[in-house]
């Protein structure tokens, strides 16, 4: 399987608030705060700044992350491709452009923290979730070069 990594484009808005909304269509922990139409204009958002990169496989996009600088707001893979290493792929090119990378997420997914732990990031704070919209307990993670 060929997996080409790349800027995403404006026409990938609608794929990309796609990946993201089934995540959070189908995560039963998530609190349904947002209908698809606002998650893609959200998504839509993020590829007009520049923030994402898409994992494209076969002319379709898979994956994407979002990152602002060292930021990363997001990285989520359609519902079907987990375990195929599309994810790492994204974030090793994010690794291969900053010197440090920080991220949250919900304590409830417990798949990516295992994931972010086994790409070299680091736990370094967690909260109550009073700090998100979701109001759910979350983690901050850390990565920073030289601990790959």
């Amino acid at each position: 399987m060929s997996v080409l990594i790349r800027p995403a484009e404006t026409a990938d808005g609608v794929a990309v608030g796609n990946i993201l909304f089934d995540f959070l269509d189908k995560t039963t922990w998530m609190p349904r705060l947002h209908s698809r139409r606002q998650t893609r204009k959200f998504c839509e958002t993020m590829v007009g700044r520049g923030w994402v990169t898409v994992a494209e496989i076969t002319g379709k996009v898979q994956a994407f992350l979002a990152r602002e600088e060292q930021f990363i707001h997001a990285l989520y893979v359609a519902r079907g491709m987990c375990g195929q290493r599309i994810g790492h792929q994204l974030l090793r090119d994010a690794q291969m452009r900053e010197t440090a990378l920080e991220l949250w997420t919900f304590q409830a997914n417990e798949g990516a923290q295992r994931f972010y732990l086994r790409e070299g990031f680091e736990e370094v704070e967690r909260t109550d979730g009073q700090g998100n919209d979701e109001n759910l307990p979350d983690i901050r993670y850390r990565w920073e070069r030289g601990t790959l």
